[in-house]
C-alpha cells in the first residue's frame, strides 16, 4: 500500500473518543486516528490499546495523532514518524475531554492502568 493509499485526507473523524472504549464504556489515555479511515482508537499506554488493533485488523498502516496541538503521523508497517496533509476537520478531540477520557469513566486509579 502507498502512503497515499493510506492517508485519505476528506474522510472525517469516527467520533470525539475511541469507538470500542465509548462501546464499551472502556476509558482512554490519549486517542489516534486512522489516517485512512478515519477511526479513532486509543493508544498504546491505553488499557485497551485500540488504535494498534485496527492496524492490526484491518492493515491500515497510518495514524495521527488526534490530540489537541499534535498532528504528527506514526507508520505502524514501518514503525517511522512522520508527516502527512492535514486531515479532514476536527484534527483532535474536543479540549474539553480532557485527559485520559471521556469523564466519567476513568478509574481514580488510571495510572496504574497504563501500559509503559
Amino acid at each position: 500500500m502507498t502512503t497515499e493509499e493510506a492517508i485519505q485526507p476528506d474522510i472525517p473523524p469516527s467520533g470525539p473518543g475511541c469507538v470500542e472504549c465509548l462501546d464499551g464504556s472502556g476509558w482512554w489515555f490519549h486517542l489516534r486516528r486512522c489516517a485512512q479511515c478515519g477511526h479513532i482508537g486509543c493508544c498504546d499506554s491505553s488499557p485497551s490499546q485500540h488504535a494498534t488493533a485496527h492496524w492490526k485488523a484491518t492493515g491500515h498502516p497510518i495514524i495521527q495523532s488526534f490530540e489537541p496541538g499534535e498532528d504528527w503521523f506514526w507508520d505502524y508497517s514501518s514503525e517511522q514518524a512522520g508527516e502527512g496533509p492535514a486531515l479532514m476537520a476536527p484534527d483532535s478531540h474536543p479540549a474539553e475531554q480532557g485527559v485520559p477520557g471521556p469523564s466519567g469513566a476513568v478509574p481514580d486509579d488510571w495510572r496504574t492502568k497504563l501500559h509503559r
